[in-house]
């Protein structure tokens, strides 16, 4: 639907808030394009073989040692900055969306106009909710063109990294849904732009974090063993691209503990168990195939929590305009 089509509330608020959408627009179209250059220039000119060797001068692209690794860079950052478009999104909802036209009044007019409240607010987060999952989608697709083979393979690119976990997913679509319903809540119940926006982003940014730490345990790790000696004790076997959650030694008992704590003397401050003999090792690790499993229950989560703040928003404005 192109905008001129929109009606009502929907098209006075692409129009109050045209330049807003239109610097985004921007933004979006800069990324994919620079992106797609980026692309373009890791093909054209690749590495030569002889690059960096001694005595030989290394190629350069831009100050850069090549194309490919100012791509692979880019992408690196760029996925971790991925993880400020739901704050983004939550704060402008709360603020200059909702709060401010709450703050300066301007909502009465709309009340007033054969707009009911319950259409006002639902038409806000409709808006909010389209344009950010919109949004959303072609930053993740600019992160797909350029990483979309080396996500897994790079060092700085790994599946389960912050920003790459959340960019090659539909858990990234889920927290700016959630953000957007989170801020068209926060900024009706505060009702001050810039406090809406502060706490707004307070919350989102909390969620990211909690939920950051806690999504690998909410699938069982699959753990591996096998026989080990002081001299050599580091697991073998797992396969090369999964994600390591936790990994040591173990003595005839199968204590698990930490070599480097408790060999060649345990350490102060660190627990060790009476039998430091090295008869083990163990790894707890999720393998790739895990990646959607967490995926699946993580935007679950945040659907879940998307719904009750756009429940707890119509409850604060029906008991606000009884």
């Amino acid at each position: 639907m192109s905008l001129p089509t929109l009606r009502g509330p929907r098209w006075v608020d692409v129009r109050v808030h045209r330049t807003t959408l239109l610097a985004a627009g921007a933004v979006l179209v800069a990324a994919v394009a620079y992106t797609g250059w980026l692309r373009w220039a890791a093909s054209a000119y690749p590495v030569s073989d002889d690059n960096c060797v001694v005595g030989k001068p290394c190629d350069s692209f831009l100050g850069f040692a090549s194309a490919r690794y100012l791509l692979d860079a880019s992408m690196s950052k760029g996925s971790l900055s991925l993880l400020l478009v739901p704050l983004l999104i939550g704060a402008f909802v709360a603020g200059p969306l909702v709060a401010r036209e709450l703050e300066s009044g301007v909502h009465k007019l709309s009340w007033t106009q054969s707009v009911s409240p319950a259409r006002w607010l639902a038409t806000k987060l409709t808006t909010a909710a389209a344009f950010a999952a919109g949004g959303t989608l072609v930053l993740m697709a600019a992160l797909q063109l350029g990483a979309s083979d080396t996500i897994g393979r790079q060092w700085n690119l790994h599946w389960a990294d912050r920003g790459v976990y959340e960019a090659t997913g539909p858990v990234l679509v889920a927290y700016s849904l959630f953000a957007a319903a989170l801020g068209t809540l926060i900024g009706f119940a505060v009702r001050r732009t810039l406090l809406a926006m502060v706490a707004t982003g307070f919350v989102t940014g909390l969620v990211l974090w909690g939920l950051g730490n806690a999504r690998w345990h909410l699938v069982p790790v699959q753990t591996a063993t096998g026989p080990a000696t002081e001299e050599k004790s580091f697991p073998t076997g797992i396969p090369w691209n999964s994600f390591s959650m936790d990994q040591g030694v173990t003595n005839a008992a199968g204590d698990r503990f930490y070599a480097w704590q408790c060999l060649p003397k345990p350490q102060h401050g660190f627990s060790c168990p009476a039998d430091t003999e090295i008869t083990g090792w163990y790894m707890d690790y999720h393998p790739r195939s895990h990646f959607w499993h967490v995926q699946l229950i993580e935007t679950g989560i945040l659907l879940a929590l998307a719904a009750a703040a756009t429940y707890a928003a119509f409850r604060l404005l029906r008991r606000r305009t009884a």
